[in-house]
């Protein structure tokens, strides 16, 4: 294939790049974005492969990660998606890294001279120390997200200060090989490494009620590292699409940080400038709280003129959609307003509370972002909260807690609220919640699948 029709043929793919782009900003057009992007990505490998004398071996690396990944997709559950993600993330960071200790091995066989110029030398420092801090903060976001891992933040005295002193080294290193006359595999090697071990230093300190963000931005760094890599090997399909998710990544990481009342700094840099809060302590005060039936619930719902339902986590691991939606069409058929209320940070990883009402069929217009309905709970006869926490939680207004100044679903202020919940432990960030122990709440215990079942079944 000619230069010009390479060119033009990765053209056109980032053209669906671009659509896929736009197609994902809203669940209506999902679908088709998705396949968007899978024609632009086909078009990308087949025109890639075009130009290329290891065809065979490409294929066969194709087919090995194809199937293994087609096996993963099949087995995974949607309560897993968060943690596959941050993997994900993780293996095009590391494909980076071993991309650049190829290139700096071999350069000729990138197409590059055999003494690295300067400028090349840039590109793979910054693919290599992207990619290198992709994949291990990945890792501690995946051992977080699976539960591997505790979900509170880990700190140390003068945390930032070791980073700092680290980040130093790191580019002193970088340096070195930089300015180097010949190949500085010494420099390389130690630049690589404490890019590793500062990947893992930034994400640690990050608490759970954080994490989407980080999935976010991880996702963001594990694009500049594959545009980096691009520039590197003077591919620009990989500098367009590197620099698309790259780029669309800290769009979102910003919205999100925006959304949660979070310093983007502050989260991006384990929590940087940020006065940190506390978690409350308890004060010996033995609260109780008020527990009652999937009847009793049931009563309540079908007694209502409306409804908000608030799906949580809690939601996604009892697999409870399909349940919820035909709870949700027995309270339309006896003419009550229903409606979903979405946290955008819900769940853990940016859209999976949309994705799971997606997947049951429920209709977009019954589905309304935080901003859009918070302003209707205090008007609302009843609130039904399935596994959600952090997000409902009213220690979002009280100063001095991990989620100070985090916007949260105002359920508090409705006049009934029903949560179901499997016991009273705290959410992801450690918190308890005052919304349980309020005299207007009522907790049925349970998973969510079965309790909602016995709720349409006494409706």
């Amino acid at each position: 294939m000619s230069p010009n029709l390479v060119a033009l043929a990765y053209l056109i793919a980032s053209v669906f790049f671009i659509l896929a782009l736009k197609g994902l900003s809203s669940p209506v057009t999902a679908r088709k974005g998705n396949l968007f992007g899978m024609v632009g990505m086909a078009i990308a490998v087949l025109t890639t492969l075009t130009i290329t004398e290891n065809w065979a071996l490409i294929v066969a690396c194709i087919a090995l990660g194809g199937s293994i990944g087609t096996v993963v997709a099949k087995r995974v559950q949607m309560t897993a998606m968060p943690e596959l993600v941050a993997f994900m993330h993780s293996l095009v960071g590391l494909a980076a890294v071993f991309i650049a200790i190829a290139a700096v091995n071999n350069p000729v066989s990138f197409g590059l001279p055999a003494i690295l110029p300067m400028g090349s030398k840039l590109e793979l420092f910054l693919g290599t120390f992207i990619g290198a801090m992709t994949w291990s903060g990945s890792v501690i976001a995946f051992l977080k997200l699976s539960g591997r891992m505790g979900g509170a933040p880990i700190t140390f005295n003068g945390q930032h200060m070791v980073n700092l002193i680290i980040a130093l080294a790191m580019v002193g290193f970088g340096l070195w090989f930089f300015f180097s006359d010949t190949t500085n595999w010494t420099a390389f090697i130690a630049m690589a490494t404490i890019a590793f071990v500062l990947g893992f230093l930034i994400i640690i300190p990050i608490g759970g009620a954080d994490m989407p963000v980080v999935i976010s931005m991880l996702n963001s760094y594990s694009g500049w590292a594959a545009a980096g890599i691009g520039f590197s090997l003077g591919n620009p399909m990989l500098i367009i699409a590197g620099s698309l998710v790259g780029s669309s990544g800290a769009i979102l990481s910003y919205i999100m940080c925006k959304a949660m009342n979070r310093p983007f700094l502050s989260v991006i840099l384990g929590g940087f400038g940020s006065d940190g809060g506390t978690v409350a302590v308890a004060d010996g005060e033995q609260k109780t709280h008020r527990s009652g039936s999937a009847d009793d619930a049931a009563f309540l719902l079908g007694n209502a003129d409306s409804v908000i339902i608030v799906p949580g986590y809690g939601l996604a691991v009892a697999r409870a959609q399909h349940s919820v939606k035909e709870l949700a069409e027995k309270l339309i058929e006896k003419g009550i307003t229903v409606r979903f209320a979405i946290h955008p940070v819900a769940g853990r990883m940016p859209g999976h509370m949309n994705v799971l009402l997606a997947e049951a069929e429920i209709p977009y217009d019954q589905v309304l972002e935080m901003d859009e309905i918070n302003s209707d709970f205090s008007n609302t006869d009843v609130v039904l909260v399935l596994g959600a926490n952090d997000v409902v939680n009213p220690a979002a207004y009280v100063k001095g807690s991990l989620i100070y100044g985090m916007p949260i679903l105002d359920t508090h202020k409705a006049r009934t609220v029903m949560v179901v919940k499997r016991s009273m432990g705290v959410g992801y960030a450690g918190l308890d919640n005052e919304l349980f122990y309020m005299d207007k709440t009522m907790m049925v215990f349970g998973d969510a699948k079965k309790v909602v079942e016995n709720m349409v079944k006494s409706l």
